[in-house]
């Protein structure tokens, strides 16, 4: 059989023995062999570092987040071939299709999430400017930056294309190169995926590089600056997190270990409402799919003790429609565990908790299958216990990991919160309530040993994406057993592999560093910025507009117009009564409307629409008869990367006569990059 290979150091290698046998999960024959013998570990991780890393930092957030755009477009189109080989993992369509279509879909999050929420810069600013001395010449601010090393990603067998992409994903848009190390069972599905990749010469050299095999002596050479992120297991996960180069180097270590995640009835959802019948089509989904091999999956299924025998009967009625067998065979809902070795362990495991609980469906030992071998394939009936006792030890201790869940009765608020808490912290949980009381107490309850929580109810249920499905945007990790770390979360993932830095220095200095204009630093005056285009517009060009006088029959117009008769810019006694004001005082909004007028230069131009105000604050109230002056200053350009223009966001002050700001706000607008 073919020995899957390594793409390292910029090119396919193959490992120097005969490697070992990897099974296709249904029918048991031989698909490919793996090994990592005789690749340089070492040498892969120099040439992330001196070729990836280099290639990723030269390029802008927004040059990288189309990228990903383009690589999850090119994955699409190829994702049949995925598919197919997903089949031979024991995985049905829809397993196929929560993996290949999950983890294209993050590359695509990703990629707009680099367009819209960072800046066209290799630079990240983080947080507003940090005054450190009184006359204002010494400030810092936060800011963020790859780091020079390698993303080392060592994946679970369970999701061989979402695993790598998930992670790869924030990695790349942060500037950071990845080397995937996928599990062994089905790395031939990953090795597919990261040809796909490799074959698009759409990434620079050096991003991804992929080791099929042992990770070997791969941990003794990560430095400083290299990262470590794991799947799997959480005795594994202590393993790693150990390893002498790990904590010598003090190296960012993000572990996703096996949970056992919950899922919370409550007491309002009786046989016959929507949530009753939501909560149990949930539990059975997340014992079914991908055969219940779900770092999410449900393990835990806590029910009001009066409902447990409903529970019980229900959910065993719909588990008896889920046909198992072949999963490229019509009508087949759930196809096989990985290998026949992760069969063994749930066996195991199961043994272990009916100790303490009896089955109410399925036995671990027979199983009914269509178009297969149920000995050969690594087949295994759904099995859903119920423990009487929520208190002993094993259902929070133990993880079945395949088609398997434990029903948990409770009795009040108080004992589920505790309960959830005897898991020791896990990935994602889930509260089926119509009771939003029920379910705020339960959220706060549980939430310090969750990295995330769903509540369903019949208002969210039609566009819910489940309880076992981690999002781009949401952090994906969870406390304690669960591994301790955060994977995804937006922007958050990103930022995990950048370093923050505070830089304390003058003004002129802090901008040129952060490439946004900083109070204080230099501003050029000459001619009107609104007649610059993107080319030649640069940061610090400035206006300065006014002054303007504001009237009483200017205030008492605006009230009139506008309807806003607050009694602030309408009853002279009112206004003076409160000591806010003192007298009548102008509407903040006619303040801003008479700055723009102020500064908007009429003619077409470069300038080509305003879209808006952010950080908009009215800091002095102005009276009939002050002057108004306006400081427009070019604070941050941006051009984008496929269009012919780019954002501009203005510094506006808007000063009294005696010099005291009265507004403060960010105007942004759209300046084209060519004056036409």
């Amino acid at each position: 059989m073919a020995l899957l290979r390594s793409y390292v150091s910029g090119k396919w290698q193959t490992a120097t023995d005969e490697g070992a046998p990897l099974h296709d999960a249904v029918t048991g024959e031989e698909v490919a062999r793996i090994s990592s013998a005789g690749i340089d570990m070492a040498a892969a991780l120099d040439y992330g570092r001196n070729v990836g890393g280099p290639a990723l930092h030269d390029l802008t957030f927004h040059q990288r987040a189309p990228l990903l755009k383009a690589l999850a477009s090119h994955l699409r189109e190829h994702r049949d071939e995925l598919y197919a080989l997903s089949a031979r993992t024991g995985a049905t369509l829809g397993d196929a299709k929560f993996d290949v279509d999950g983890g294209i879909g993050v590359l695509f999050a990703y990629g707009s999430k680099g367009r819209r929420e960072l800046p066209n810069d290799t630079v990240y600013v983080e947080g507003a400017v940090e005054p450190l001395s009184r006359g204002g010449t010494f400030v810092a601010q936060h800011i963020a930056t790859p780091l020079r090393g390698v993303a080392v990603q060592i994946n679970a067998f369970n999701f061989p294309v979402w695993g790598p992409l998930e992670k790869f994903a924030p990695a790349f848009l942060a500037g950071v190169p990845s080397l995937v190390k996928p599990a062994s069972q089905t790395a031939y599905l990953t090795e597919k995926l990261v040809e796909l990749i490799i074959g698009s010469g759409l990434l620079p050299e050096g991003t991804l590089q992929f080791v099929a095999g042992s990770v070997g002596d791969l941990l003794d050479h990560v430095t400083e600056q290299d990262l470590v992120s794991f799947t799997g297991s959480a005795s594994t996960a202590r393993k790693l997190r150990a390893h002498p180069a790990i904590v010598r180097n003090a190296v960012r270590f993000n572990a996703e270990a096996d949970s056992l995640n919950l899922s919370i009835l409550g007491p309002d959802a009786k046989p016959g409402t929507p949530e009753f019948d939501l909560y149990v089509k949930q539990l059975v989904t997340e014992m079914t799919v991908k055969a219940g091999q779900k770092c999410t999956a449900i393990r835990r299924a806590f029910v009001p003790a009066e409902l447990l025998d409903d529970v019980a009967q229900a959910a065993s009625e719909r588990l008896a429609k889920v046909v198992v067998g072949n999963p490229s065979s019509e009508g087949v809902r759930m196809g096989a565990l990985a290998s026949l070795e992760q069969r063994e362990e749930v066996r195991r495991s199961l043994k272990a908790l009916l100790d303490t609980a009896s089955a109410v469906y399925g036995d671990p030992d027979r199983v009914d299958v269509v178009d297969a071998d149920a000995e050969r394939g690594a087949f295994i009936s759904p099995v859903l216990l119920r423990a009487e006792d929520p208190e002993r030890a094993e259902p929070h201790e133990v993880e079945a990991f395949g088609p398997v869940a434990t029903l948990l009765p409770y009795n009040s608020t108080e004992q589920v919160v505790e309960l959830a808490a005897r898991g020791q912290g896990s990935l994602a949980g889930s509260i089926v309530t119509g009771d939003a009381e029920f379910a705020r107490e339960v959220v706060l309850g549980v939430a310090p040993w969750h990295g995330r929580l769903l509540v369903l109810d019949t208002d969210d249920a039609k566009e819910s994406t489940g309880h076992g499905s981690p999002m781009p945007g949401l952090v994906h990790g969870g406390p304690g057993r669960a591994g301790g770390g955060e994977e995804m979360g937006g922007i958050r993932g990103v930022l995990h592999h950048m370093q923050r830095t505070a830089v304390q220095a003058s003004p002129k200095v802090l901008s040129a560093v952060t490439g946004r204009w900083v109070p204080g630093a230099p501003r050029t005056e000459g001619t009107h910025p609104f007649r610059k285009s993107l080319a030649e517009l640069k940061i610090g060009d400035t206006v300065v507009a006014g002054p303007r006088t504001v009237t009483q029959e200017d205030i008492d117009h605006f009230a009139e117009f506008t309807g806003d008769k607050f009694y602030a810019h309408t009853d002279p006694e009112a206004a003076a009564a409160n000591e806010l004001f003192g007298g009548i005082v102008a509407h903040g909004y006619l303040v801003v409307s008479f700055a723009a007028g102020l500064f908007v230069a009429p003619e077409p131009g470069p300038v080509l629409a305003n879209y808006g105000l952010e950080n908009l604050r009215f800091l002095t109230p102005v009276k009939p008869g002050d002057a108004l002056t306006v400081t427009l200053t070019a604070k941050q350009i941006t051009p984008r990367v496929d269009k012919d223009y780019g954002e501009v966001r203005w510094d506006a002050d808007v000063t009294n006569a005696e010099g005291e700001s009265v507004a403060k706000y960010d105007v942004l607008t759209l300046v084209a990059k060519e004056k036409s």
